[in-house]
């Protein structure tokens, strides 16, 4: 499912792990193409972003991808990405898929609510992207928009993995044109 490809960690901004070829290139493109053709979208709009959105499961998914949400799956995800910045028991909370289009964008925020995450993983699937097209993500070194520490471009089959907290504060810049899409696992560790 995924491929062994070196994993960079960080510590700064906050915990994070990228890799640049995340899943094997036949289901990533089996994936790509149901995301662009038949996945159940739903708009949803927040005070921070706006998107469109599903949860991924075995009644969202197609027969020939529920392996994407399989356990066996799950755990390489946890070994090869989360691993490196979370040592520990760390289990799925929620699977979902992103799709940002035209003009969509995420503000900057921290993704933390309590303690019920503590680590996100974002599997970027996007027809040859380009940096016209926009849709970066963006990590902070704080809740200041001009501290920006580090920007990620969405390369079709790239991942990042990163902890969740008060101090994690990400965005997305606007996507000009294209359509970009997301798998985001969300983890919590138990201590």
């Amino acid at each position: 499912m995924t491929c062994q490809v070196p994993v960079e960690a960080r510590a700064e901004p906050f915990p994070h792990a990228v890799t640049a070829s995340f899943l094997d290139p036949e289901l990533a493109a089996q994936v790509l193409e149901w995301l662009e053709t038949e996945a159940p979208w739903k708009l949803r709009i927040k005070d921070f972003y706006e998107q469109h959105e599903f949860e991924l499961s075995q009644e969202t998914l197609p027969a020939h991808l529920h392996g994407l949400i399989a356990p066996e799956a799950l755990a390489g995800y946890i070994e090869s990405m989360v691993a490196p910045i979370a040592p520990g028991n760390v289990h799925l909370v929620e699977a979902t898929a992103h799709r940002l289009s035209g003009g969509q964008t995420i503000r900057i925020h921290n993704d933390y609510i309590g303690g019920a995450e503590t680590h996100r993983l974002l599997v970027q699937l996007n027809r040859s992207w380009a940096d016209e097209n926009g849709g970066f993500l963006m990590l902070f070194s704080s809740s200041n928009a001009k501290d920006v520490a580090r920007i990620i471009r969405p390369v079709h089959r790239s991942a990042v993995a990163f902890e969740v907290s008060p101090a994690s504060y990400h965005a997305v810049s606007p996507t000009v044109r294209g359509e970009r899409y997301t798998l985001v696992f969300s983890f919590r560790r138990e201590d």
